[in-house]
């Protein structure tokens, strides 16, 4: 126990030295002797509650919309269930890839490593830990979910503020989102997103509610009928829809290396899932119960509500948060391009925007490719969120702890609630195979058939996806001359 709590202050020794060598290069001397100065009350975040503010908001974005489409997939009672049990598995791998960072920061610490100016990331971790091999999976899933989940990103906002304004279809609107998210290279690092955080958490919360109010003001449809689940195909794409939903973690090892105390994450995302339940289960159950099977056809909930100022409001919301999540989401890309090219460690933020531009180019590109709003997450969900932070975390976890020695040396030992190696080896095993079989194979199958199917129906490249058609022109009746 004494060597885990050395470790422990070893790192947030390091750890306030690296940021404090930071604050004196980038503050004045006014700023240095202000404990609270405007700057870093907005700026500068690394407390326990910054890293729950931007697990909370990130972990539920556009998402959010897509969720009562998922529930005319499962049907209420498996929607409900797939959510609080995908809930609870994404907290429990994000506790396990805390675990391993802290592992790898305390063995570098001994080694006396010196991180200023450098973000571990993920694929460092599984490298320092595990060697090359594990670096190259890790990396490759990161990079590509990372990139996927920021064209989602751009799609939900073209497919947003088309439901304020139709005059422009949604291509012409993801042109001109991505310029404007273009501009997230200006923030250095996880640090610089504390206010953004605080209010991205305020957008959704604000969306969540208005869905559900909206819902049941609105009341049932004429007519509605709930008869999920009825195709296997829809029943897996839908369930690996909230497999994605609680898949947001794979930028925890950046957010956790932007704390004070890393070591004090360990339970943030948990607690962070609990909110979110309180956000997506009555937003979500109450836009299926007033609109039903009419929801299949609509992936995004905005598509039934009734057009007034609340849902224009929760729209405009849910673009600047959708920009503070593309952010999220680019920046661990920022971060891996900058090592690559060399620049990482250079101070310019106007340097290293300029280098990072090339990153976003590709994201702008899939975007227009993939318009699919709703279908696209779950094929992300079960191709690449499945891997990335469900099975590499928990085989990288057992992997890492197999030999008895590391295990009698481990910076954390198993938590209170499950004291026992034995009993964390068969949670893990059995997420690797349920996820596996149920979310990579199932999923897999079901998600890639019905993206597929989309491909068929809009085409590539579709000018605007699932917009309202306008009717049909009805030819005037022939006038006959007698």
């Amino acid at each position: 126990m004494l060597s885990q709590k050395q470790a422990e202050e070893a790192i947030v020794s390091s750890y306030n030295e690296t940021e404090n060598d930071g604050s004196r290069e980038v503050a004045n001397s006014k700023e240095d002797q202000t404990m609270f100065s405007v700057k870093n009350f907005l700026w500068h975040g690394g407390s326990v509650y910054d890293a729950w503010f931007s697990c909370a908001s990130n972990q539920v974005a556009q998402v959010l919309l897509t969720l009562p489409y998922s529930f005319s997939q499962l049907g209420m009672l498996s929607g409900i269930i797939f959510q609080l049990f995908y809930g609870i598995m994404g907290s429990w791998t994000a506790y396990l890839i805390s675990v391993l960072y802290i592992e790898y920061r305390t063995r570098k610490e001994k080694e006396n490593a010196n991180f200023k100016n450098h973000v571990i990331q993920w694929f460092e971790v599984l490298d320092g830990l595990l060697g090359t091999y594990w670096k190259a999976i890790g990396l490759a899933f990161n990079c590509i979910f990372l990139l996927f989940g920021s064209v989602i990103q751009l799609i939900a906002c073209a497919s947003n503020i088309y439901y304020i304004n139709d005059q422009l279809d949604k291509r012409t609107w993801t042109y001109i989102f991505g310029a404007c998210c273009a501009t997230t290279v200006f923030i250095p690092s996880f640090h610089n997103y504390r206010i953004w955080s605080f209010l991205g958490l305020g957008m959704t919360t604000y969306t969540a509610w208005y869905m559900t109010i909206a819902a049941f003001v609105h009341g049932q449809a004429d007519g509605v009928t709930h008869s999920a689940p009825h195709k296997l195909v829809l029943y897996f794409t839908g369930a690996t829809n909230i497999l994605y939903t609680f898949g947001g973690h794979a930028v925890t090892v950046e957010i956790m290396h932007a704390m004070w105390k890393p070591q004090k994450f360990k339970y943030i995302y948990l607690i962070a899932t609990l909110y979110v339940f309180t956000l997506t289960l009555p937003s979500a159950s109450a836009v299926y119960w007033a609109f039903g099977d009419e929801l299949l056809n609509h992936s995004n909930a905005f598509a039934l509500l009734p057009k007034n100022g609340f849902r224009d409001a929760a729209v405009i919301l849910m673009l600047i948060h959708q920009f503070i999540t593309f952010g999220f989401a680019c920046t661990p890309l920022y971060f891996v391009w900058e090592k690559v090219i060399g620049m990482h460690d250079t101070k310019s933020i106007c340097l290293r925007a300029l280098a990072r531009l090339p990153v976003v180019v590709p994201i702008w590109f899939l975007a227009i490719i993939f318009p699919f709003f709703g279908p696209i997450n779950s094929a992300v969900g079960a191709l690449l969120v499945s891997f990335t932070v469900y099975i590499i975390p928990a085989l990288a976890h057992m992997l890492t702890y197999r030999k008895a020695s590391a295990r009698q040396n481990a910076a954390e030992k198993p938590p209170f609630f499950l004291p026992s190696w034995t009993a964390m080896y068969a949670i893990n095993t059995f997420i690797v195979v349920w996820v596996l079989v149920v979310g990579f194979g199932f999923g897999g199958w079901a998600s890639v058939t019905n993206f597929v199917r989309q491909v068929d129906t809009f085409g590539l490249f579709a000018k605007c996806y699932q917009c309202a058609k306008p009717p049909p022109l009805v030819a005037p009746a022939p006038v006959h001359h007698h």
